[in-house]
């Protein structure tokens, strides 16, 4: 390793740095290769070893690379390419224990029927009010059906039945305000209408 080459990234970063030179890139381009193998060996995924590596080469062309020879430059960029795999994985276990505590805190099923039955209460009292929008709402928006699907059961287009469901979603919603009031306007988890 040339004299005064450190493989500490950090330290690199604190020492004079240079721009890319035509020799640099050209031993960065050489070892592209050798580079991609060594993080595809510890990521076992050539499209993320791929995305690490392209980082990396953005990093050291926004950055710049040690004053030193092409040979002490690949010695560099293997140390940059560790500290980019360590962030990846810190990466990866920050997202994973996000994940976890989402699912945790997340609701339960019944708790999430039981909201959708509140909030449906005064919803489905109106649908016989809302012929010929009934039947499109009740199957797509409570039944949780394509839109799709329901078209092709109604005998019609799926853009009509879109059409339809827009159209009977606004119905609905005149018909909440004309019955419920202010509760449509501000929620139906505090229905004050009475139709509960």
């Amino acid at each position: 390793m040339p004299r005064g080459l450190t493989l500490d990234p950090m330290q690199a970063e604190r020492d004079p740095l240079r721009p890319l030179t035509p020799e640099v890139e050209a031993a960065l381009v050489e070892n592209h290769r050798k580079f991609l193998s060594f993080l595809e060996r510890r990521t076992h995924d050539r499209a993320r070893a791929e995305d690490i590596l392209q980082s990396a080469y953005s990093r050291a062309i926004e950055r710049g690379v040690p004053a030193d020879d092409s040979a002490g430059t690949v010695n560099w960029f293997f140390a940059v390419l560790k500290n980019a795999l360590a962030d990846h994985y810190r990466h990866r276990d920050v997202e994973a224990r996000a994940m976890e505590t989402l699912a945790a805190e997340s609701p339960s099923e019944a708790a999430d029927a039981e909201l959708r039955d509140e909030v449906c209460a005064c919803f489905r009292d109106l649908l016989p009010t809302l012929h010929p929008y009934a039947e499109i709402l009740e199957k797509v928006d409570f039944g949780d059906r394509p839109v799709s699907q329901v078209a092709a059961e109604l005998g019609i287009t799926a853009n009509n039945a879109s059409v339809r469901l827009h159209r009977a979603r606004g119905a609905l919603r005149k018909q909440l305000e004309r019955s419920c009031g202010s509760c449509a306007t501000h929620g139906c988890l505090e229905c004050s209408c009475g139709r509960h």
